[in-house]
């Protein structure tokens, strides 16, 4: 689990291609990773990762290619700075909101304009992804916690404030730029508590009384 507050800006060191996965090499840069063993979690631009070796200056992750189709990172290239945040611990505290590192899509920024020192930022999201999202909600991009301030069909607006811009990769903003998100876990884990009666009844609707009677359940 994690909170969206980044800690530090790293970047891609190396991208190893093999059969069915990836491999990469982060250079995680003024991030402290002494308490860090192999196998903890480390969100990589929202992304979870887990170690699965400690360099001098970085780590080592694995990437299924589901992860690899399913997040930005099939168009990262070596260089490109990532967000980096570590599991959050039971002391830790909650400044943005809880983060679980699963990314729901990618999203597209499609415009973004200075306002006084902080940057306004507007994001096309996938469409099955808008129903999850809410005006003064939040969202995770990039790894970084974020309150929605307006919402236009599938187009959220951000306001990105001074001290976001300086510690973390969200300054490098750009037209087209592809971004993880992952939506609010109370959103998703709420609607499936809604719809729970509705998923029974459709899995039960399968057994009609014509197919009973067809197999001799009944007669």
């Amino acid at each position: 689990m994690f909170t969206g507050i980044i800690e530090s800006i790293g970047n891609i060191g190396s991208i190893v291609h093999h059969n069915e996965d990836i491999s990469i090499v982060v250079n995680t840069n003024n991030l402290d990773i002494s308490d860090v063993n192999i196998g903890d979690s480390i969100a990589t631009n929202g992304v979870c990762l887990t170690v699965s070796n400690l360099l001098p200056s970085g780590f080592t992750a694995d990437l299924s290619l589901e992860t690899y189709k399913r997040t930005a990172f099939h168009s990262y290239r070596i260089g490109q700075e990532v967000n980096l945040e570590k599991a959050m611990l039971p002391t830790t505290r909650l400044g943005g909101h809880l983060v679980s590192g699963h990314v729901d899509g990618v999203g597209e920024v499609i415009k973004f304009k200075r306002n006084g020192r902080s940057i306004n930022i507007w994001i096309m999201v996938p469409t099955q992804l808008k129903k999850y999202l809410s005006e003064k909600g939040s969202v995770t991009i990039d790894g970084i916690s974020l309150t929605i301030n307006a919402i236009y069909q599938n187009i959220i607006k951000l306001t990105i404030v001074p001290h976001t811009l300086a510690n973390t990769n969200i300054v490098n903003i750009n037209v087209n730029k592809k971004v993880n998100i992952e939506i609010d876990m109370m959103a998703r884990y709420l609607e499936k508590l809604i719809n729970v009666d509705k998923y029974e009844s459709e899995k039960s609707s399968t057994v009609s009384t014509d197919l009973l009677e067809r197999y001799g359940f009944i007669s």
